[in-house]
């Protein structure tokens, strides 16, 4: 559906184009945008290499796995219907882990593996149970200690100072993190009171 959206999108922009006389500038502007694309792109790629290899090391370190301990209580209490040593659990603890530290790219495939042994604990039902709810509300919402994307995309475009977004991003996080979850647990609530 979202694939004819943009097709949609497109014809309906270049058919204005050609009818208002502006096709130069959609011809100048495709070709501007992917130029940018790959400028942004091989900015992004050496911020992300740069902080996957800081992940790595963390990983190999037991790093990676002391903020999980830590962070284990907390989301035990989040996730009640999963049991402490299921697969699972160690995805949802390593997507939040890869988020906390802004590397969205590398928290994907750890939320899809999480949401695929969730659904295998749901018994493959096509409804999302609780927990898939609430991971996707908390994955949306993740609080994010180190924006690297931002950083990278500032730093492309030379930013006089690309790390200043980091306290900022840390508190909305945190915020948008907190009210994902009043929200979550709100409608979770009034689902349960009516059924």
């Amino acid at each position: 559906m979202v694939n004819i959206i943009w097709v949609l999108l497109t014809v309906v922009g270049v058919v204005f184009a050609m009818f208002n006389g502006t096709m130069a500038q959609v011809n100048e502007a495709v070709f501007k945008g992917a130029q940018d694309a790959v400028t942004i792109s091989f900015g992004l790629i050496s911020v992300l290499v740069f902080w996957l290899g800081i992940m790595k090391i963390a990983e190999k370190a037991g790093l990676l796995e002391k903020l999980s301990a830590l962070f284990r209580p907390f989301v035990q209490r989040l996730f009640p219907e999963i049991p402490p040593n299921h697969p699972a659990m160690g995805y949802i603890l390593s997507n939040m882990m890869a988020n906390l530290f802004g590397l969205g790219n590398a928290a994907t495939p750890l939320g899809i593996k999480a949401m695929e042994q969730m659904k295998k604990l749901n018994g493959n039902k096509a409804e999302a149970s609780r927990s898939m709810i609430t991971f996707l509300a908390i994955n949306t919402s993740s609080i994010t200690l180190i924006p690297t994307t931002v950083i990278a995309v500032r730093m492309t475009y030379h930013s006089a100072s690309p790390t200043e977004i980091v306290g900022p991003t840390l508190l909305a996080t945190i915020l948008s993190a907190v009210g994902a979850i009043f929200i979550d647990r709100y409608f979770y609530r009034r689902r349960k009171n009516k059924g």
